[in-house]
């Protein structure tokens, strides 16, 4: 989540710092796993723990992580400056983690939906391990004129960057990037359009891009 936000803005991650309260009761198994986990991902996104605090709680397990990143001085990407004429562009797939959800509440949901074991599995890895774009971060920073992540929803996401950006947003749902799971739920159940651009969790970006930086298709 923390790593999201910085691509978004075109940071490089430096470091991060940690907080973790633990209830009595937590086994060296859990610590040994999550310290692996945690210092796999510190690794393959070259963000290493800079220090933190380890206490107590009555529980349950609360993990706290503030992740710091560095870029040129005024080069930022605000969500302040989109203009009229950008294209909106996104990265990945949008609204993987939203049917997640409609999987778990409603029951028979997958089969309704005719996904295969391997379109189930994919939509939960999008939801259990969101997969932040930093190695896009550079090109945000060079051809973004506003970005930011999207962890509440592409429409609500991309109506705040519009709000602060000062403009409006046009978007063509048909050319939304979705995955081979989700484009199977559209063909099932054409309604889930509306849970896959609101729901959150997508932890992609998205962006706008002037004319001439952003290539045709």
């Amino acid at each position: 989540v923390n790593l999201s936000d910085l691509a978004a803005k075109g940071a490089k991650p430096a470091g991060f710092v940690l907080t973790l309260a633990l209830p009595k009761g937590v086994g060296d198994d859990w610590l040994t796993a999550f310290a692996r986990g945690l210092g796999a991902d510190a690794k393959t996104y070259d963000c290493p723990l800079f220090g933190g605090d380890t206490v107590t709680t009555p529980g349950p397990v609360t993990i706290s992580i503030t992740a710091f990143g560095t870029l040129p001085k005024g080069t930022m990407v605000k969500r302040s400056g989109a203009r009229a004429g950008d294209h909106v562009v996104v990265t990945g797939t949008i609204g993987d983690a939203a049917l997640v959800l409609s999987l778990r509440k409603r029951s028979g949901a997958a089969k309704r939906w005719k996904l295969d074991v391997a379109m189930q599995r994919h939509l939960l890895a999008r939801y259990l391990v969101p997969a932040p774009r930093n190695a896009l971060a550079e090109a945000l920073r060079r051809n973004a004129s506003a970005a930011m992540d999207v962890s509440d929803g592409l429409v609500g996401d991309l109506g705040k960057l519009c709000r602060a950006s000062g403009v409006g947003a046009e978007v063509d749902v048909a050319r939304v990037p979705l995955s081979r799971a989700a484009l199977a739920v559209l063909v099932a159940d054409p309604k889930a359009t509306e849970t896959m651009l609101t729901g959150g969790a997508d932890f992609e970006a998205d962006a706008t891009v002037p004319p001439l930086k952003l290539k045709p298709l």
